[in-house]
């Protein structure tokens, strides 16, 4: 995969883009711009743990309907749900039906739920890296960080469940808490 394409916009973007008109979208105006806030957050991580073993492309065409079964991803409301909610969500086709995925969505939930507001931001905000050095290409991003695993670490201390180390990283790719836009893509502006 070429580390930087061109679009037919004519702007250079990171290669994982490929010609997909969404993933477009979302690499120019979602993937790497700071993301703050509890309920954002929570929504970012549950799509992260839904997209385990998955390209991250399905989820992001599944997300409407993400957003629709899950209440907007408000904690106290997703906290709530029962066994006739977890049914409800496995009968859904356009969400993914992993049961241990809606389970924990929903137990990850009560623990944002449980904490005082913002401190969920706060937490995994605590956990970016300062400001490195631009990828020269995406063989030069990688899958884990030392941050990536401590987020993932105290975020299983606390209890939450599909928090894995790469899907942190993604995590904090796609939040903005790193930047890895690589040398050459129109969104990669120089670190001060």
């Amino acid at each position: 995969m070429a580390s930087v394409i061109t679009g037919p916009d004519d702007l250079a973007r990171c290669g994982w883009v490929g010609d997909d008109a969404e993933y477009r979208r979302y690499h120019d105006e979602e993937w790497g711009s700071p993301l703050r806030g509890d309920r954002a957050l929570f929504e970012k991580m549950a799509l992260e743990g839904f997209q385990a073993g998955l390209s991250w492309i399905t989820i992001l065409r599944k997300r409407p309907r993400f957003r629709e079964v899950f209440a907007g991803f408000d904690p106290a409301t997703v906290a709530a749900f029962g066994p006739d909610d977890v049914e409800r969500l496995m009968a859904d086709a356009g969400i993914i039906r992993n049961r241990a995925k809606i389970e924990a969505t929903i137990s990850n939930a009560a623990l944002v739920r449980d904490m005082a507001a913002g401190e969920f931001d706060a937490l995994m905000w605590s956990f970016a890296p300062p400001a490195r050095p631009r990828p020269h290409s995406l063989g030069d991003v990688p899958p884990v960080t030392a941050e990536s695993e401590a987020m993932s670490k105290a975020l299983r201390k606390r209890g939450f469940r599909f928090v894995g180390p790469t899907t942190m990283y993604a995590l904090m790719q796609s939040a903005g808490m790193v930047d890895d836009h690589v040398e050459g893509c129109w969104r990669a502006v120089p670190h001060p």
